[in-house]
């Protein structure tokens, strides 16, 4: 018979809440931005990073396998973000898309291991920087432009 411990059930599943959430801001801003991960890609990301860490914190409890499994799970999530990046002739596109997928992918670890303030942390800087980079990239390449022209 199959024993389910619902305590340990409660408890993933505040994790696995916590990590879908605090995946939403970044996931809102790319889907804004018409990119082609979004909405359902960020939090799909965080919660599978939180429940494969979840899953090797019970099973190896600390150990060097436990290690093995954050590690691939990095790994697999840059593999993910990797399929985000186009070139095409001389510009490359998705970056960013990319290394929010891997800071969504972080989000997922630190919540599984109860680091809520790092989760939090990446959460909103990586919204900010996607919210507000564009702009200040904006900026930047118009002030080139303009030097430019001048010279």
């Amino acid at each position: 018979m199959i024993e389910i411990n619902w305590a340990l059930v409660g408890m993933h599943s505040i994790n696995l809440a916590a990590a879908y959430v605090l995946a939403l801001p970044i996931a809102f801003n790319r889907e804004a931005k018409a990119r082609g991960a979004g909405l359902r890609t960020f939090p799909l990301v965080s919660i599978a990073a939180c429940g494969f860490v979840l899953i090797g914190i019970d099973i190896f409890d600390g150990s060097e396998p436990e290690a093995r499994v954050v590690a691939g799970i990095i790994t697999g999530i840059g593999f993910i973000g990797g399929g985000a990046i186009l070139k095409n002739d001389n510009k490359v596109s998705g970056t960013a898309t990319a290394a929010s997928i891997w800071a969504t992918g972080a989000i997922g670890i630190a919540v599984a291991y109860q680091r809520y303030e790092v989760a939090l942390l990446v959460s909103i800087i990586t919204f900010l920087t996607l919210q507000f980079g564009y702009n200040a990239k904006q900026a930047v390449r118009d002030s080139d432009v303009e030097k430019e022209e001048k010279s």
